[in-house]
């Protein structure tokens, strides 16, 4: 009950204090900004390493922000510790304007029950637009000897620990994704935590881990190359990108999860050039 009830408090946070994606297309009509401002380029923390799905998501959306603000979006990478370096570091950024972070459940949520000392305080930002949730896939390689989730299931209760999952760290997305199946259905995994997706991709399509629950952008290339295998969904509903591929729920009743997206700055006394994108 513990990861749910995080969870549900973390998406309630967000709803109260960040805009939907339709706020964030009408940036130009939505911002009053000051004569000076932006002073230069904005940095635009990814707390993540290059090729993880945090970090494909922040070069995705700096680009448009790029396109509707007119000025220069820089992807900075800070990696480690399920995101807190990076959003640490950015906590402690100039409060004017020019510094956002991509924050996740995991850094704006979870850590802060994970770690003793994240180092940093979800009071430390202000919340400037919700990005969007995305999906989760189960995937394998593609020779795995597993084509369901009930293999993987009925396996990891046959043989406690001998079926791994792997993760982009502790306390991201994928290991609350894989805790949570493990804690509705009584299964015994062995985590194993990596620096980031890209590395437990890698190990993944050589067999030496057995799956891995993960969001759908980095995901997709693997999956579309043939070189990892989808066996299940993570939303309610099967995926119009996934088409055939069934929901978790549909062998573990009421499992969902998504990863909730958003961007924040670090909180000013200065004028507030982004305060217009967040609700009240």
């Amino acid at each position: 009950m513990f990861i749910r009830q995080r969870l549900a408090s973390f998406t309630r946070r967000v709803g109260q204090a960040a805009v939907a994606v339709a706020a964030v297309a009408a940036l130009p009509v939505a911002l009053a900004q000051p004569a000076d401002w932006p002073k230069g380029p904005i940095t635009f923390v990814a707390p993540f390493s290059p090729g993880g799905g945090g970090d494909t998501l922040t070069r995705l959306f700096a680009n448009e922000f790029s396109k509707v603000l007119g000025t220069t979006f820089i992807v900075e990478n800070r990696a480690g510790a399920g995101g807190n370096i990076g959003t640490a570091w950015a906590a402690k950024a100039p409060a004017d304007g020019n510094t956002i972070v991509f924050g996740t459940m995991g850094t704006m949520g979870t850590n802060h029950a994970l770690y003793k000392k994240p180092g940093y305080s979800i009071n430390d930002f202000e919340p400037v637009a919700l990005m969007g949730t995305t999906a989760l896939a189960l995937a394998v390689a593609k020779d795995s000897p597993f084509h369901s989730v009930g293999d993987i299931i009925a396996r990891a209760k046959q043989k406690p620990g001998e079926v791994t999952c792997a993760s982009g760290g502790n306390g991201t997305v994928s290991h609350l994704a894989c805790a949570l199946l493990q804690q509705m259905t009584g299964a015994q995994f062995s985590h194993v935590p990596y620096k980031s997706s890209s590395a437990a991709y890698i190990d993944m399509m050589a067999g030496r881990v057995s799956f891995m629950i993960d969001v759908m952008p980095p995901l997709a290339p693997q999956l579309n190359g043939g070189k990892l295998r989808a066996i299940a969904v993570s939303t309610r509903q099967p995926l119009a990108a996934l088409p055939g591929t069934p929901t978790i729920a549909a062998t573990v009743p009421g499992y969902e999860i998504f990863r909730g997206t958003g961007c924040s700055r670090p909180r000013a006394r200065l004028p507030r050039v982004w305060t217009n994108c967040t609700t009240p």
